[in-house]
């Protein structure tokens, strides 16, 4: 895995070494982000079921203003603070990393924040793209821009409350489902 575009632009990143985890491709990250083009640059971004941090990276490296990252897997925690450790060359373990950078355990404690773009990468489930647009729905800002991933073979759900799919992408077994009010 590495960085696609942007200010850290071809570096590494690491990848789990325990199964259960699904990195988002490169040629994925690539798709999303040329999708969502300048919507990023100083946006707020939430990048929900971080994993390894792939897409909240991307994020600040295409010059998003602040990336909230929420993972509830220990292991994925540290993986995403060696990731931005080694874009950012900060050391892991001394947090925070930048001003603009937040790491959760999950999406209650961001009840009072809105994100200009949200990204989430649930578990490829049926029904998990559906719960996972619950959890956030409620936290994106007027004229913002919600995406789930999702396996392919399952129908991306049409909305949440005043949130309206707008788009589908297939790539392979993944797909992107756009949102917006």
């Amino acid at each position: 895995m590495r960085v696609v575009a942007g200010e850290f632009r071809g570096r590494g990143l690491k990848s789990p070494t325990w199964d259960g985890l699904r990195p988002t491709s490169d040629r994925l990250r690539e798709t999303l982000f040329n999708i969502l083009g300048d919507a990023v640059a100083g946006a707020r971004v939430l990048d929900g079921y971080a994993g390894t941090g792939a897409i909240g990276i991307e994020a600040l490296s295409r010059g998003a203003a602040s990336v909230t990252f929420v993972e509830h897997d220990r292991r994925a925690m540290a993986l995403i603070e060696t990731n931005l450790a080694l874009v950012a060359g900060a050391k892991p373990g001394a947090p925070p990393w930048r001003r603009d950078v937040i790491i959760r355990t999950g999406f209650a404690a961001l009840e009072a924040v809105a994100f200009d773009v949200i990204v989430l990468d649930p578990p490829y489930g049926p029904g998990a793209a559906d719960e996972a647009l619950g959890r956030a729905a409620g936290l994106l800002a007027p004229g913002g821009r919600l995406v789930v991933e999702h396996a392919a073979r399952h129908a991306a759900p049409v909305g949440r409350g005043l949130l309206r799919l707008l788009r589908t992408v297939k790539t392979g077994d993944s797909a992107l489902s756009f949102y917006g009010f």
